[in-house]
């Protein structure tokens, strides 16, 4: 008789199909599906499209395990159990850079495409259903499959649009960072919203006149009627899978062609308007690679403000995996080019403000876990992070080395660099802010308040004289 595991956490994000649930049970990442489900699960992996998928990486890495291993809600039991495998790190779509929610959307649209042509379509066009591999993107929502009806729209769509298509015309057209419309609003742009913002010459951009104006017209249009109905006026004006199968095609060519319009930052040329010497510069990658080394490979590293990810792809050589985090969306999307032309999949590069990270959304707050609740390293580097938090954000420096240590698993070693007040990036900051306004920011009482949080393994000052280096352990 096989007893079914007590110890099981479900997903608190994955509510919104009630015919499959994602849970987690001995460090394995399981998904529960019903009669139905089940049902469509054994069709797809029957299917001759699905297993090049999965062989090729495209899809979640998905096999079949004995359900009743597994109780379902109210000691139910589930008609099947999936195996997923572990994805290194789950990142949201507004930590993603222009480039990585193209790529992502092209692969969700190159699945539906292969879908279609083999009878099968997906419940939903999320960019949710993405995670990353380095910078190579994922499909995950395995339960997403269902089998195709003749007359019946993509019923992703709107999500697609929302979450995807939308914040890439705000970009390609406007210049507008998507990031924070679709950290607003888990669901994504709705189509009212877009309308108001492409009036004018603009109604004519490409993409606008179908999938804005015309959407948010149907949206309107159909607000009333039940989606049964909608469906019966689709057949009866004899749309078929070909017709959608088309539609795809044509939103690929039109994702395909978008290009951002960054306003190139200061940031994308920081090494090489730094205050840093080739000294500085020699010494101080010698000393992120000895703490790389200390005790180990470590399996996550976090390098908060990677800037061009120079130090993300040092950490890559002997760490498990990177999530290399900076501010700029412009100067991600420059690193996300470089790692994916060069196949790197062990670092992920996202857009991520540290003085305003991401906090968990959606339902009651932690459909989508915050940064801060999904990054805990063994290794966290903070090089060249600590002024522009203390002086360019006005952050007391006692709660950056607190953020900074926050961000290690307990027994994790933090990299940090402080650039003293006399050094030329931190007197341009000091220079737009009222005078004697941080009388604390000093070498030495940043060692105190790090000695405190940390203990001290290695400390460094650089050749230059105006930053020091220090190694330390958290907790120990």
């Amino acid at each position: 008789m096989t007893v079914p595991h007590t110890d099981v956490r479900t997903d608190p994000g994955s509510f919104r199909d009630p015919a499959n649930r994602v849970f987690y049970a001995d460090g394995e990442v399981l998904r529960g599906l019903d009669a139905r489900a089940a049902r469509d699960w054994r069709a797809l992996s029957a299917s001759d499209f699905f297993p090049p998928l999965l062989a090729a990486g495209k899809v979640c890495g998905t096999e079949a395990v004995e359900p009743a291993r597994f109780a379902a809600a109210a000691g139910a039991q589930w008609a099947a159990v999936l195996r997923h495998e572990r994805i290194p790190f789950v990142s949201h779509p507004y930590e993603w850079s222009f480039g990585m929610l193209r790529d992502a959307a092209l692969l969700h649209l190159e699945i539906l495409r292969a879908a279609l042509t083999a009878g099968f379509t997906t419940k939903d066009g999320s960019a949710y259903n993405l995670q990353w591999r380095g910078v190579e993107p994922v499909f995950i929502d395995v339960g997403s499959f269902e089998p195709a009806r003749d007359g019946e729209p993509w019923a992703g769509y709107r999500q697609f649009c929302q979450t995807m298509l939308y914040p890439l015309l705000l970009t390609a057209h406007l210049g507008v960072d998507f990031q924070p419309w679709l950290r607003a609003q888990v669901d994504g742009i709705p189509p009212e919203q877009m309308r108001r913002l492409f009036t004018g010459v603009r109604r004519l951009l490409p993409g606008v006149p179908t999938h804005v104006h015309l959407h948010s017209a149907m949206q309107q249009r159909n607000a009333d009627a039940a989606s049964g109905e909608v469906r019966e006026q689709l057949r009866g004006a004899g749309f078929s899978r070909d017709l959608a199968l088309a539609a795809v095609r044509r939103i690929e060519r039109l994702v395909r062609r978008l290009r951002p319009r960054h306003v190139r930052s200061h940031w994308a040329d920081y090494q090489r308007t730094c205050s840093y010497s080739a000294a500085d510069r020699a010494a101080k990658e010698r000393f992120v690679e000895l703490a790389l080394t200390a005790a180990g490979p470590p399996g996550l590293v976090l390098d908060l403000g990677a800037n061009d990810g120079r130090y993300a792809r040092l950490a890559a050589r002997y760490a498990g995996y990177v999530v290399a985090v900076e501010q700029d969306p412009a100067v991600v999307d420059e690193v996300y080019a470089a790692l994916r032309a060069d196949e790197q999949r062990r670092v992920l590069p996202l857009v991520m403000d540290l003085a305003d990270p991401s906090p968990g959304g959606g339902w009651r707050g932690v459909e989508r876990a915050a940064f801060a609740t999904r990054a805990r390293a063994d290794l966290v580097l903070a090089l060249a992070v600590v002024h522009h938090l203390a002086i360019g954000r006005n952050v007391p420096l006692t709660q950056v080395v607190d953020q900074l240590a926050d961000a290690c698993l307990p027994g994790g070693r933090l990299v940090v660099e402080f650039v003293h007040p006399e050094d030329p990036m931190a007197r341009r900051l000091l220079a737009n802010k009222p005078a004697g306004l941080f009388p604390d920011y000093r070498p030495d009482e940043f060692a105190r308040l790090l000695a405190a949080r940390c203990r001290v393994e290695r400390r460094v000052e650089l050749p230059g004289g105006t930053r020091t280096l220090y190694q330390a352990v958290v907790g120990g």
